[in-house]
């Protein structure tokens, strides 16, 4: 056999594998890219191209029916993934500036904390007779206080998410849980009591948490496959931009004079100032598109044509898509299904709870990796290390910038290396950084022990940033069949949001209790924990349609976790002990897939020759 014939091309059937139309003949996808078109007064002409290229997208340059303009488009889609619509750049971008709102919250409370403790008279610092029970009682008030928003999103408002977005849609869930976070931020700027500030926090939940499950899901349907995770991480991004300048607008607002307001004014347009994304969000989603998934999946496919045409660069792309998402729709058979069968399903479905388990695992270590402690309480920190009050609000302003800044190389990597290789690298690394910042406070020199402090504090937050950042929620929109992603959606941003208002609520007494030290030490041990939870529970999920991970996750969780075990062992051997060894070969057949086609692409760039 010659060389030529193996190189012209990777092997079709290797690609169309998983396609679920290839079990079709061209001419009969064509007449059914027809026969969908004319049933929804749609082109017929356009989508029985459309449906060609579905069926065998790496062979439209040997398709004669179409123009040189339409292979062209596509052309720089498989070569160009980043030359998108601009209508598809606005739409990510105003998506993910929702994820602000709640970063915002997150360091706009940091620099509350600093005050509204004393106004309201539950800090710590008094002189009072009953100062050791006080101190018990106000700091669980304050972490109470703190983590308000998400026991409301870990008990109430992350299950609201499949009911809003079924009558609402994505685009009109997003817009009233912007309202929500809006008038709840101002609320909590208006408060006199710390009961009063607990309510209007815990409201606060109504606008954060079916917003956290709607925009990831919303970005995961509108980005083409190839460059998903990218796209969706920008809600990460945005968080971080939201994390960052909410500690501008705590030292914008840190030495406003009361101007005889009641308890003081700067804290209140502190918490009051994470209103603001909000109100941008507002102000431009329903300029943007609908899902075309959700419009599809309300029968309204002229509507998803139509969407999917604006955030596409060709009317051949976007009838492609519209098409291949109606096929894959019609393989779930599943529309119309009800709540209650949906959540039991997510766990009784192999497939399903599979994807559960792995978004359990990244959201619940996002968490417990110990972030948000520093999110949190990063300026009570700083001032515990010795820090003055505004070098401890700039030195958390420093944090935020890192995390927002080095966000962005995940960006380009997330697609790359993949999210199982992003959270394997980091987890033991944010281990050991978070040893160093919590074995600094035994260093007796305060300028050493200060600035070791906050070395540690940053580098734990650059990897955090590059890694278990952006990855959780990414893998959380698409790790789900579309059946049930509302639902799963909902479940993983529940966990996420438990566990945060489990940290916030028992940072300060953990403090008390294990000194600085020992805190650290927790969290830096649960980041080993989460190295193994990976390793052992995490499929991979990049390059591939959200529709064609089935495959993926229906592997039984004992075999992955073997194999990726046995994975882990034959790395270690090859690559730290230099040993000459074979690397096995991978599990899922999409992976074979990838491997076969790059041995393709080294073998036609090196002019290798098989016989």
């Amino acid at each position: 056999m010659s060389s030529e014939k193996i190189l012209d091309s990777p092997d079709e059937s290797l690609l169309q594998e998983f396609n679920v139309l290839s079990n079709y003949s061209e001419e009969q996808v064509m007449a059914m890219g027809r026969n969908y078109a004319l049933k929804y007064d749609l082109d017929p002409e356009l989508f029985s191209r459309a449906a060609a290229v579905a069926r065998s997208p790496n062979r439209f340059n040997s398709m004669e029916f179409l123009s040189e303009s339409e292979k062209e488009a596509l052309y720089e889609e498989n070569h160009h993934p980043w030359r998108l619509s601009g209508q598809l750049y606005w739409l990510i971008i105003m998506a993910s500036l929702g994820a602000a709102v709640q970063g915002m919250d997150e360091t706009v409370i940091n620099g509350a904390q600093l005050y509204y403790p004393s106004e309201f008279g539950i800090d710590n610092g008094t002189d009072r007779d009953t100062w050791l029970v006080d101190t018990e009682r106000n700091t669980w008030l304050i972490g109470l206080i703190n983590s308000a928003p998400y026991l409301c999103c870990s008990t109430i408002s992350c299950w609201m998410s499949d009911w809003l977005n079924e009558r609402l849609s994505r685009r009109g869930t997003i817009f009233w849980t912007c309202f929500v976070s809006a008038i709840t931020c101002i609320w909590s700027g208006l408060t006199n009591n710390w009961w009063h500030l607990f309510i209007s926090r815990f409201f606060l939940g109504f606008g954060i948490g079916p917003k956290s499950s709607t925009i990831p899901v919303y970005s995961s349907e509108c980005a083409p496959p190839k460059i998903r995770g990218s796209l969706v991480m920008m809600w990460q991004v945005w968080t971080a931009f939201g994390i960052m300048f909410g500690y501008v607008m705590s030292l914008a607002f840190y030495r406003v004079p009361s101007h005889s307001i009641h308890k003081g004014l700067g804290w209140r347009l502190m918490l009051g100032s994470a209103a603001l994304p909000a109100i941008l969000v507002m102000l431009q989603v329903w300029f943007c598109p609908e899902s075309p998934r959700w419009l599809m999946g309300k029968g309204r496919h002229r509507e998803a044509f139509e969407a999917y045409s604006r955030i596409r660069k060709s009317p051949l792309q976007a009838a492609r898509d519209t098409f291949y998402t109606h096929v894959l729709l019609l393989e779930e058979s599943s529309y119309e299904v009800p709540f209650w069968t949906k959540v039991k399903e997510i766990f009784t479905v192999r497939r399903n709870r599979n994807g559960v388990v792995g978004a359990w695992v990244v959201m619940f270590m996002q968490q417990f990796c110990g972030i948000n402690v520093i999110a949190y309480y990063s300026s009570s920190i700083f001032k515990e290390s010795g820090f003055s009050e505004r070098d401890a609000l700039l030195a958390s302003w420093g944090y935020g910038m890192i995390n927002w800044v080095f966000a962005l190389p995940a960006f380009f990597s997330i697609d790359r290396f993949g999210r199982r290789t992003l959270l394997l690298f980091s987890f033991p690394l944010m281990s050991v950084f978070l040893l160093l910042a919590g074995f600094a406070f035994w260093i007796p020199d305060e300028k050493a022990r200060v600035g070791v402090i906050a070395l540690g504090i940053y580098l734990f937050t650059i990897v955090y940033a590059s890694s278990e950042g952006p990855v959780p929620f990414t893998y959380s929109a698409e790790c789900a069949a579309l059946y049930v992603r509302d639902v799963t959606m909902s479940f993983a941003t529940a966990t996420c949001w438990f566990f945060n208002f489990i940290l916030s609520l028992t940072w300060p007494s953990l403090l008390k209790a294990f000194s600085p030290q020992g805190a650290f030490g927790w969290y830096a041990a649960w980041n080993m924990v989460g190295f193994l939870l990976v390793l052992w529970l995490l499929p991979e999920t990049k390059g591939l349609a959200l529709e064609e991970l089935d495959d993926v996750f229906d592997v039984p969780s004992y075999k992955h976790a073997a194999y990726q075990t046995r994975h882990l062992a034959n790395w270690v051997q090859r690559t730290v002990l230099r040993r000459d060894i074979p690397k096995i070969e991978p599990l899922y057949r999409q992976q074979r897939v990838a491997v076969h086609n790059q041995e393709w692409v080294e073998m036609k760039h090196e002019g290798e020759h098989i016989e």
